[in-house]
């Protein structure tokens, strides 16, 4: 990866090898995690002595927001970044709703917010340089799943094809759960080893993605 402004520590566990990341600022030394799914004494030991200034979520679902209060109780302080119609949805003294293409910054990071709905309706991205945190829009060889109340492949189809998909080819992908041969992956690269990201049209992607779900095996 080219060199950048931040560091990246990531961390495996939660509900189902879900990954939470560490996201560190070089220059000011002010940290953010993306999605609380996992307890807060895995990420302790590297948070550094300023504390944490914000953590950031990917989607409601109750795996990525599993130990949210755990980060809120012990930073008073912390600022929850969320979709705004899923502001409701949690607990804390400081909440930052946010909207597709807004940018907030972190330390001297800015990070440009990318709505996604498909997996879910509040799903959001977060691109920050070369780096794209993917929740569980897209994984390394595939998308997201659509299998929940809430989910719709069309939308899932719109926020891949005409958001991510236009990012620059050398984009690292992190994913919300470690299911792929690796952890992380370039945005072209997965589009090499994704049948799913190489549909032709809507339609296309649509039968790609009821062929995946008919012979999907479990883990996979």
């Amino acid at each position: 990866m080219p060199e950048t402004d931040f560091s990246i520590r990531s961390f495996k566990g939660g509900f189902d090898n879900n990954l939470s990341y560490l996201v560190s600022c070089l220059r000011t030394g002010n940290q953010l995690i993306v999605d609380a799914a996992l307890p807060l004494k895995e990420l302790r030991p590297f948070i550094n002595r300023r504390g944490l200034i914000a953590v950031m979520i990917t989607h409601t679902h109750g795996d990525h927001i599993q130990y949210l209060k755990e980060y809120v109780d012990a930073y008073p302080n912390l600022v929850v970044i969320i979709f705004k119609e899923s502001k409701e949805k949690i607990k804390s003294n400081y909440i930052k709703p946010v909207t597709d293409q807004e940018i907030v910054t972190v330390g001297q990071l800015s990070i440009e917010i990318i709505h996604t709905p498909g997996h879910h309706p509040d799903s959001l991205c977060f691109y920050i340089e070369n780096v794209l945190f993917t929740g569980d829009t897209l994984f390394v060889g595939r998308t997201g799943r659509t299998v929940g109340i809430k989910s719709d492949t069309k939308d899932l189809y719109h926020s891949v094809f005409e958001k991510i998909m236009k990012l620059p080819k050398d984009t690292v992908l992190y994913p919300g759960h470690d299911y792929g041969k690796k952890m992380s992956i370039t945005l072209e690269e997965n589009i090499k080893i994704s049948s799913l990201l190489q549909a032709k049209d809507e339609k296309d992607f649509l039968k790609k993605m009821k062929d995946y779900e008919k012979n999907r095996t479990k883990g996979s």
